[in-house]
């Protein structure tokens, strides 16, 4: 099995690399992420020369460009050497197909990082850490999340469809782009698009009702784009419902009238919050084995990743 390569803060992999000689080793990604990604660590400020231990560093100054300096004296400031080494490894790591950052931190902190203002006190809106801003500047459609925030159910399993989104699209490019190759894979992920959102998958269809008209790495640039935003928005009952209920469609010369009010149910059930969304879409799998549809079969909705990942056992 190829794994995919994504990047990750050295320290969740319990290196000791913290500036007090200490890890945030993740579980979850160190024994289940760890099966299908192929990590690639990085910590920046070892990387830029700072030891461990070391002094610690925080943001001041701008919110949008603040400065990384030394917590005891701002005048030791490592602003540029950490954006340096973020473009550089941005330009270094051209395979990942996603990024965990550390939250919080001055260099790897990708959303509410202190920034301290003037009076020494942290300002109501939080910043981007040096280090994660120069990476994610030159990759912005990479998919990317926080150790943190990994922890939400939901957040977990919309990071991890972005990554194998991500990495899918990528084969398809090594292959050489089509117009026939994005449509088989706009195909691909209609569903998944409809469940994330469904203005965009209006919005996309219709890019592609004339792709014929346009250079295929144009097309590709343009619909990629468009994609990566559209499953960044999270999944929501409703939507996946709206899913579950056009799915259900395919199966209704198939199933008896007993089967089709037992589907109903559980469909039902998940939209009222009282089941989670893993039962639906077993049922579905079970009756789209039973009975094949050549449609159904293209759909990356049903399961978008592998289903040992039990993502879908909390959402």
């Amino acid at each position: 099995m190829v794994k995919i390569k994504v990047g990750i803060s050295s320290c969740l992999l319990g290196q000791e690399v913290r500036f007090d000689g200490g890890h945030k080793h993740s579980t979850l990604c160190t024994e289940t992420l760890s099966n299908y990604f192929d990590f690639i660590p990085e910590c920046p400020e070892v990387g830029i020369g700072l030891g461990i231990p070391r002094k610690p560093i925080h943001l001041i100054g701008d919110i949008d460009h603040p400065q990384a300096v030394a917590s005891h004296d701002h005048s030791i400031n490592h602003t540029q050497q950490l954006t340096g080494y973020g473009q550089q490894k941005a330009q270094q790591h051209t395979e990942l197909c996603g990024y965990i950052f550390m939250k919080n931190s001055p260099s790897c902190g990708l959303f509410r990082v202190k920034v301290y203002g003037d009076n020494g006190y942290p300002q109501p809106k939080g910043g981007r850490g040096i280090y994660a801003k120069a990476f994610t500047d030159q990759h912005p459609l990479l998919p990317v999340e926080e150790s943190g925030r990994l922890t939400d159910p939901a957040l977990r399993e919309n990071f991890i469809t972005r990554v194998f989104a991500y990495y899918n699209w990528q084969q398809l490019e090594k292959e050489g782009l089509s117009h026939q190759g994005i449509i088989d894979f706009h195909v691909r992920y209609k569903y998944c698009l409809m469940a994330h959102s469904p203005v965009d998958y209006t919005t996309l269809g219709r890019l592609l009702a004339d792709a014929g008209k346009s250079d295929p790495h144009t097309l590709g640039k343009r619909y990629f784009s468009a994609l990566m935003e559209a499953l960044s928005h999270i999944a929501t009952r409703k939507t996946h419902t709206n899913v579950l209920m056009h799915l259900q469609g395919y199966l209704k010369k198939a199933l008896s009238a007993e089967e089709k009010q037992e589907l109903a149910h559980i469909i039902e059930q998940y939209r009222c919050d009282h089941i989670p969304l893993i039962v639906p879409i077993t049922m579905l799998k079970h009756y789209f084995a039973k009975y094949p549809d050549p449609y159904i079969s293209k759909q990356a909705y049903l399961q978008p990743y592998p289903d040992d990942l039990s993502l879908r056992n909390a959402i």
